[in-house]
């Protein structure tokens, strides 16, 4: 099968950290590499951010990453985009010329308003190309949760429905998200449910194990942006304190990749505030960016992975920290509620809720074995169920339904506007 993968901010080879590159990379990145060893042709379009990018990157024998003009040729913040998505729509569609692929397949939004776009441009009103569409992040949740701190553009309130309704296919990261993606208006009959997997070739239990400076450790990884909850973990840890379980420090990995770095970035500085302002600023570690290759060691650090967010639409975190035996500690949100089995590979906790919090950490650094069991059955079940081969496979399912479904649905107007 002739796969086109449309992801126009995350490009799989973007360095992982940034404020718009995270887990979105890893999983176009890896679900593209686990199509191609399953025999398909796997082009990613991605839009370019640097003059400097060659036009077709190989990265693997059946994997190029295909860089589409569409605005500057520079970085740009992904909410500033939509101006450039008919561009790199066009684009997409000159790149197939005659030779469309067999399914094309958005990651966020946007990109699914430029799949669209480019595979109307093959036969008119009409397209010949079938759709499949993962948001990775619906814009209704995003703007419940964030409010006027949401910089989406408000285009996105009636174009990411349509993307949605248009798309032959959604493809959703977890159980919540149908519940979301019906209230959009899009049958439960074209969706499917795949999530994103873990590297099991990197992250497991064995390995080498960073030192650590205190008796335990807790940590929490990801972009520093207020909704990852952070801040309730520093909370958290100084309820712990106080309560006289004070060995413990906090392993806070993101941001910028060096101290000045980490000093220029407002979430940093909020944060070492707040650790100062309750006493624990000595106990709190913050790292920045650390190398992917290195993660494992950091995981296995741990005595347990701390995932605080108000909302998540996946997550790829609690997935590498299972698969390192880590139990993982999660606010019951979005996809965490479907990786994180609550009294089995880890604890739930409601969000918001630095209590909460740190009643389940003290439960989990006051019982070892307890904590060994969780991390014990976290493994397995990344194992099982989570390994990117299995994440294709599933994928492969849902392109294959895709494609023989009949009749051909018509492309319908975006939201009954222009793109």
């Amino acid at each position: 099968m002739r796969i086109s993968m449309v992801s126009e901010h995350a490009s799989p080879l973007a360095a992982l950290g940034g404020v718009d590159a995270g887990g979105q990379n890893v999983h176009v990145a890896a679900l593209s590499l686990a199509l191609a060893r399953r025999g398909h042709e796997v082009s990613v379009y991605t839009r370019r951010d640097d003059p400097a990018l060659p036009d077709r990157v190989a990265v693997a024998e059946g994997l190029e990453v295909v860089h589409v003009d569409a605005g500057p040729a520079e970085a740009l913040p992904k909410d500033t985009l939509l101006p450039y998505m008919e561009d790199f729509a066009a684009g997409i569609s000159a790149d197939w010329g005659a030779s469309p692929p067999d399914v094309v397949h958005g990651h966020f939004w946007m990109s699914g308003v430029a799949a669209l776009d480019a595979a109307r441009r093959l036969d008119g009103p009409g397209y010949p190309v079938p759709v499949v569409q993962t948001f990775h992040a619906l814009g209704s949740v995003k703007k419940r949760h964030q409010g006027a701190e949401d910089t989406s553009p408000s285009e996105r309130t009636w174009l990411e429905p349509s993307v949605g309704r248009n798309a032959d296919r959604v493809v959703a990261t977890c159980s919540d998200e149908v519940f979301e993606l019906k209230a959009l208006g899009i049958p439960g009959s074209r969706i499917s449910v795949v999530p994103c997997g873990v590297d099991l070739s990197l992250f497991g239990a064995e390995g080498p194990v960073e030192p650590r400076q205190r008796r335990h450790r807790i940590a929490t990884i990801g972009r520093l942006v207020p909704r990852k909850g952070m801040d309730l973990v520093i909370r958290a840890l100084a309820l712990m304190a106080g309560q006289g379980i004070d060995d413990v420090e906090l392993l806070i990995v993101g941001g910028g990749s060096d101290s000045a770095g980490l000093d220029r970035d407002p979430e940093a500085r909020r944060l070492k505030a707040l650790a100062k302002e309750l006493g624990v600023e000595d106990r709190v570690v913050m790292r920045g960016q650390v190398p992917r290759e290195q993660m494992p060691a950091v995981l296995r650090s741990a005595d347990a992975v701390v995932c605080a967010p108000w909302y998540e639409p996946f997550g790829i975190t609690p997935l590498e920290a299972m698969a390192c035996g880590i139990p993982v500690v999660a606010s019951a949100v979005g996809g965490l509620i479907d990786t994180v089995v609550h009294g089995k590979t880890g604890l739930h906790v409601p969000p918001r809720d630095p209590e909460a919090l740190a009643e389940a950490l003290a439960e989990l650094l006051g019982h070892p074995a307890y904590a060994r069991r969780l991390g014990a059955a976290g493994l397995a079940r990344a194992n099982a169920r989570y390994s990117w081969d299995r994440v294709a496979a599933d994928t492969e399912k849902a392109y294959q339904a895709t494609v023989t479904a009949s009749p051909r649905r018509r492309l319908q107007p975006l939201g009954g506007q222009a793109l």
